[in-house]
């Protein structure tokens, strides 16, 4: 077994595109809430490839706004930290993420 990630460019650039705009537009506050969406779209388009090539979706079953009391929490770690914090961050979401993530039944199936 395997996990394959198909992620186009395209999608890609998009993601970025929107959260660069809304952390613009929120003076940087949304960098906090973007560990969670990033976590989210690669863990969405990966699957596991089973040894006889049938694929299993993942699906990260995580709520960007569910999590705003950790991501205050970490914000406030952060600015203590003079934005050290910020990377311990960006792995516990990682961390909560995986944690979060479940395998759903094959797309074939």
């Amino acid at each position: 077994m395997f996990i394959n990630a198909e992620i186009r460019v395209r999608d890609i650039t998009l993601h970025l595109v929107i959260w660069l705009m809304l952390t613009i537009l929120t003076l940087g506050l949304a960098f906090f809430v973007y560990p969670y969406a990033f976590a989210k779209f690669i863990i969405d388009r990966s699957s596991i490839v089973q040894p006889d090539g049938s694929e299993k979706p993942l699906y990260c079953d995580v709520d960007i706004f569910s999590n705003i009391g950790h991501a205050v929490v970490w914000l406030v770690i952060t600015i203590i930290t003079l934005g050290l914090g910020y990377f311990f961050y960006f792995y516990r979401v990682w961390n909560y993420s995986l944690n979060n993530t479940k395998i759903l039944p094959s797309s074939g199936t």
